[in-house]
C-alpha cells in the first residue's frame, strides 16, 4: 500500500510544515512559557492514549469470553504499541505511560495540572465531555482538539482511528523545540529533566518504531478499498487541523503573559 500511504503523505505536507514550523515554537523563550505549553499539550498526550486503546479495543478481544478477532498481524502491532505507550518506563526506570510521565514532567516544572486532573475525575466520574470541560476550565482549542479525536473514535471505524494515530500524531516535534529544551535544561536541570526525557523517548520509541507499525497498521487497515483510503486523508487533514489550532491556542497564552 506504498503509493497510498504516499499520497497521503504527500497531501498533508504543507499541515504538517505548518505545525512543525509553527510559531508556537519560537515564543517559547524561557521555562515559564513551557509550562503554559505543556497545559495545552497534555490534552493530546492524554486523547493520544484514548485514541490508542481504542484502536486495541477494535483490533483485539478486550473481552471474556476471548474470540479471535481479525488480522493476527494487526493484533500483534496494536499490541506492542499500547505495551510502548502504556507501559514504557520513566528516568528511574518506574513503568509509567507516557500520559503518567507528562504529568510528572508538569509537576517536576510547576506547571498548573490541576485543570487536566479535574477535567479527567470529572470524566471519570460522569462520562460528561461538557461537564469536564467547564469544571476544569478547559481551553476551547483543547476542546475541539479532543471532541474531533472523540468523534473518530464514535465512529468505530479502525481504520480511521489508525489514520489519525499514525498520520496526524507521529514526528510532529521540531529540532528547534528540541534544542529549546536542552537549552532550558542546562539552566534548570532540575525543573525539566522529565520533560527532556519524555521528548528523548517521544522521538526513540513513538517518531521511530512506532510510526513503522502504526503505518503498516493503517496500511492493513485500510487494505485496497479506495473509499477507506479517502477517508482516511479527510479524517487526518482535519486532525492535522485541530493540531494548529491547539497550537494556536498555546501561542495566544503565552503572548498574553507576556503583557
Amino acid at each position: 500500500m506504498t503509493i497510498q500511504i504516499d499520497t497521503i503523505k504527500k497531501t498533508i505536507e504543507p499541515l504538517r510544515q505548518g505545525i512543525i514550523n509553527h510559531k508556537v515554537y519560537a515564543a517559547i523563550k524561557d521555562i515559564e512559557d513551557l509550562k503554559i505549553f505543556m497545559q495545552y499539550h497534555i490534552y493530546a498526550v492524554w486523547d493520544f492514549m484514548s485514541l490508542l486503546k481504542s484502536l486495541q479495543n477494535n483490533l483485539t478481544c478486550t473481552s471474556v469470553p476471548w474470540f479471535p478477532i481479525g488480522s493476527a498481524e494487526t493484533r500483534h502491532l496494536i499490541n506492542e504499541i499500547v505495551v510502548g505507550e502504556e507501559s514504557d518506563v520513566d528516568l528511574n526506570g518506574i513503568r509509567k505511560s507516557h500520559f503518567e510521565l507528562y504529568l510528572d514532567a508538569m509537576k517536576q516544572c510547576g506547571a498548573d495540572t490541576l485543570q487536566i486532573e479535574n477535567f479527567i475525575e470529572v470524566l471519570k466520574n460522569t462520562g460528561d465531555f461538557k461537564a469536564a470541560y467547564t469544571t476544569s476550565n478547559t481551553p476551547e482549542e483543547a476542546r475541539k482538539f479532543v471532541d474531533y479525536t472523540f468523534k473518530i473514535i464514535d465512529s468505530k471505524k479502525a481504520y480511521l482511528q489508525a489514520a489519525i494515530f499514525t498520520f496526524g500524531r507521529e514526528d510532529l516535534i521540531p529540532g528547534m523545540f528540541i534544542s529549546l529544551v536542552n537549552d532550558i535544561h542546562k539552566n534548570f536541570p532540575e525543573d525539566i529533566s522529565i520533560f527532556k526525557y519524555y521528548l528523548e523517548r517521544h522521538i526513540e520509541v513513538d517518531g521511530d518504531h512506532h510510526s513503522h507499525l502504526a503505518l503498516q497498521m493503517t496500511s492493513n487497515l485500510c487494505g485496497t478499498n479506495d473509499q477507506f483510503w479517502d477517508e482516511a486523508e479527510k479524517a487526518t487533514i482535519e486532525s492535522l487541523k485541530k493540531r494548529i489550532e491547539l497550537w494556536d491556542g498555546a501561542y495566544t497564552q503565552i503572548m498574553k503573559s507576556k503583557e
